[in-house]
């Protein structure tokens, strides 16, 4: 990037944090309708049951697999309904809690104790650090949804469970991004210096690695929200992941398995709601690299400019 294009760049700043990411969410416009879609998804995850479960729950035989596109019954009918006469819409909206919390609460904990034991793994030169990589290994060993498929079928399909299952079989992907990194920033002038004026430990970690490190911690974690989604429609795909009368959007997808033939709706729309998140997710996570790369951060912030 030239001299002329610093400066200009530096007039054009916009005012204020929230300003700034806007305006580079705004240079990447995929990046945008998927945040605005990811948004509605939290908001249905949030609002939805409280507005809608009661509506959710309902039976109505007389409009069993009522098709899509008919607003005769109501708005709510609009893409139709399952083989129980319940509207398809309001049983989404209220799936969305369960499916977003489960993933959220899985990538959560993983993350936080991946990422602990790689910074203790990274940082320090004891054998500690090689038994938490070989940990890492044995659980890396078993393929994940197996694994899942496994423990769940011994122990009872609850939340809890399903949320337990997932978070350990994603933790040796922050474990061993995280060891990595480390080990290259532990490297750097900047966290020599601190070590040479007498710095603790602790202070060097969270005060000098962590914030350079934490932003591919996000990235990762924006990714994996996406997979362990899929993962856990699934498992509720194949009868072990939540039970009825709790709803996922992919226990909608295997309740509709039956209907295919005649009443296809009845998976479609639970299944698209998948793929359109997990797009938006990936979209997001592309915008994330960038907009947090300081390197590469510009890029978004003359097309901000450009555009705005």
């Amino acid at each position: 990037m030239t001299m002329t294009e610093t400066q200009t760049l530096s007039a054009r700043k916009p005012n204020g944090p929230l300003a700034r990411w806007f305006s580079m969410l705004w240079a990447d416009k995929f990046a945008f309708f998927a945040a605005l879609f990811l948004l509605l998804a939290v908001l249905c995850a949030v609002f939805g049951p409280l507005l809608l479960e009661a509506v959710a729950t309902k039976q109505n035989l007389r409009g069993r697999n009522a098709p899509p596109f008919d607003i005769a019954r109501g708005w709510l009918y609009v893409l139709g309904a399952d083989a129980l006469g319940r509207p398809l819409l309001a049983r989404i909206v209220v799936a969305a809690q369960n499916t977003m919390l489960v993933a959220g609460a899985a990538v959560l904990a993983s993350s936080l104790v991946g990422g602990t034991l790689g910074l203790v793994a990274g940082y320090s030169r004891r054998s500690s650090s090689q038994w938490i990589m070989r940990l890492g290994d044995v659980i890396m060993s078993f393929p994940s949804l197996l694994l899942a498929v496994i423990v769940l079928y011994m122990l009872e399909p609850s939340v809890a469970n399903i949320v337990l299952v997932l978070a350990v079989t994603r933790i040796p992907i922050y474990l061993r991004t995280t060891r990595a990194e480390v080990l290259e920033v532990r490297e750097r002038m900047f966290v020599q210096a601190a070590t040479v004026m007498g710095a603790l430990h602790r202070r060097i970690v969270f005060r000098h690695i962590l914030p350079v490190i934490l932003p591919t911690l996000v990235t990762i974690a924006t990714l994996d929200f996406a997979f362990v989604m899929l993962a856990e429609s699934s498992l509720s795909f194949l009868g072990i992941g939540i039970q009825a009368p709790e709803i996922t959007w992919g226990l909608m997808v295997s309740q509709g398995r039956p209907y295919l033939t005649n009443a296809w709706w009845l998976s479609f729309w639970p299944g698209l709601a998948i793929i359109l998140t997990t797009l938006s997710l990936n979209l997001l996570s592309n915008w994330l690299r960038i907009a947090l790369d300081p390197t590469q951060r510009w890029r978004l912030e003359m097309g901000g400019r450009k555009h705005g």
